[in-house]
């Protein structure tokens, strides 16, 4: 199998069962959205430091990986397809709320705004849950093109993301920045 097809010339591309599509299609920029989620998920991976309790993110990080595949995968399928792709469901959305009441319970509760930030790892997640945010938005332009789960997936997704990214920070000793709504423009 060749990397390069040259069907993707002119602007087209191909979903899973065959039809072609435009590279702009809503479709398309959900699942390169979610792709690219996915590959700064591997960032943080790579940069996750060792030795210390957030290293213990590994192998989390690396299962929703494997997880945004099987949205990507959900995405470039069309219903009615002759390809039956794998879904995530109910009980992917349950361990995501499951990671987030056991990672939120060893922080200190949120009491207001704060600022993405912090340490590296925190930093990358806080873009993590942003542009997870993003692929949320996109797959609901898509209308009915994804399963249900997949939007609610996605946003469970970004809510654990961001439990992470302040668990990071506790975890590293980095203070969160409050917003101060009176902090100064310049």
């Amino acid at each position: 199998m060749r990397i390069y097809t040259r069907s993707g010339d002119k602007g087209q591309t191909s979903l899973f069962g065959g039809d072609r599509v435009p590279k702009d299609h809503p479709r398309i920029e959900a699942y390169g959205t979610v792709d690219e989620l996915n590959s700064l998920l591997g960032l943080t991976i790579a940069t996750l430091p060792t030795g210390g309790e957030v290293e213990e993110l590994h192998p989390l990080l690396q299962k929703l990986q494997h997880e945004l595949f099987i949205v990507g995968g959900d995405l470039a399928t069309p219903p009615g397809s002759r390809f039956e792709p794998p879904r995530v469901g109910p009980d992917h959305i349950e361990a995501l709320e499951k990671a987030i009441d056991r990672f939120d319970a060893q922080i200190p509760p949120l009491k207001q705004f704060v600022l993405p930030g912090g340490s590296v790892t925190a930093a990358r997640l806080h873009v993590c849950r942003t542009v997870c945010r993003r692929a949320e938005r996109l797959v609901v332009k898509t209308g009915d093109a994804a399963s249900a789960d997949v939007v609610v997936y996605l946003n469970r997704l970004s809510d654990l993301l961001f439990v992470l990214a302040r668990w990071a920070n506790y975890t590293e000793g980095v203070p969160e920045t409050k917003w101060d709504p009176t902090s100064p423009t310049t």
